[in-house]
């Protein structure tokens, strides 16, 4: 249960940073609301990656708390869980630091990959803790 509220937190951290980035980076732009859509916007790729954020998050937090709510976590179980966390930084970072969201940054395709790899492990985990 430890990884699995660990993780937990470590996600919400990561919506909670975002979420303060783009309040830092709106304050800076002078932007109240609304973003531009050029893809290569500062403003724009935070609240994008503050936005993908806490579209997955949420699911694989709740994910992580069921599976882990037996006994004793499989090996497998708990490194899915710690490497799908990570993959959700590389993914915010690969969006943050590309130079515009049209181009795939590799930091972000990995951080997709491992998103979706580990969210449906995690998913198969937790039928099976049912």
């Amino acid at each position: 249960m430890e990884t699995a509220v660990v993780c937990s937190g470590l996600l919400g951290l990561l919506i909670f940073g975002l979420g303060f980035m783009v309040s830092i980076t709106r304050g800076q732009t002078g932007t109240s609301a609304g973003t531009d859509a050029d893809p290569a916007d500062r403003l724009h790729k935070m609240v994008r990656a503050h936005g993908n954020a806490a579209e997955y998050a949420p699911m694989l937090a709740l994910l992580m708390l069921i599976v882990a709510r037996g006994d004793e976590l499989a090996g497998w179980v708990m490194w899915t869980m710690i490497l799908v966390t990570a993959c959700r930084y590389l993914h915010a970072l690969g969006m943050i630091m590309s130079a515009s969201l049209d181009n795939a940054h590799p930091l972000r395709a990995v951080g997709a990959l491992g998103t979706y790899l580990g969210g449906v492990i995690l998913c198969i985990a937790a039928f099976m803790a049912g």
